[in-house]
């Protein structure tokens, strides 16, 4: 299966401000998050063979760090008239079966996904209190058909940041689906 990478923009980079709905019409962005330490976008979709790796240990990670302070979005960023089953029904029962304590949000004009520069699904971003980023990379080492996800390249970061020490420096890109860009 083809594989792109996440684009590792800049570290320290701020974190782009968005306000996007989620399938109940409720919206949701950065400013929901203004006193949180740790804020994380992630750029997922439905379909993604990379993304239904690690789901599950997406949902389980992220809830139990949210009780820490962390705050998650999920954006979905794929062009829903060339892939209708990352539409917002489906977003919608997704989040559901896949116990999400996150929003789940539809970015229709994909201009949220080129303002964060994401490239592939899933594309991990985390921002630090003062809403610089700190890591972009990969979930784990782990792919589809390759071993079980732990999630513990993300999890090193996150905790790293809640505890107010220092990101390791050494990231390794995402790799995933591209994002399917509209024509």
């Amino acid at each position: 299966m083809p594989r792109t990478a996440s684009a590792m923009i800049e570290l320290g980079t701020p974190c782009p401000d968005f306000r996007l709905p989620a399938p109940d019409g409720s919206l949701h962005g950065l400013a929901d998050a203004a006193d949180a330490p740790a804020v994380l976008v992630v750029f997922m979709c439905n379909h993604c063979p990379f993304v239904q790796h690690l789901a599950d240990s997406l949902a389980a990670l992220t809830k139990t760090w949210q009780a820490e302070g962390l705050v998650t979005f999920g954006i979905q960023s794929n062009d829903i008239e060339s892939h209708p089953q990352d539409g917002p029904d489906a977003m919608a029962e997704e989040s559901v079966r896949r116990g999400y304590t996150f929003p789940y949000l539809l970015d229709a004009d994909q201009s949220v996904a080129k303002a964060f520069g994401a490239e592939c699904t899933p594309d991990f971003f985390l921002y630090d209190g003062d809403r610089r980023l700190v890591y972009r990379g990969q979930f784990d080492e782990t792919r589809p058909g390759e071993g079980e996800p732990h999630g513990a390249d993300l999890e090193c970061a996150i905790e790293a940041v809640l505890e107010g020490r220092p990101v390791p420096a050494e990231q390794h890109p995402s790799l995933g689906c591209n994002i399917k860009w509209r024509e």
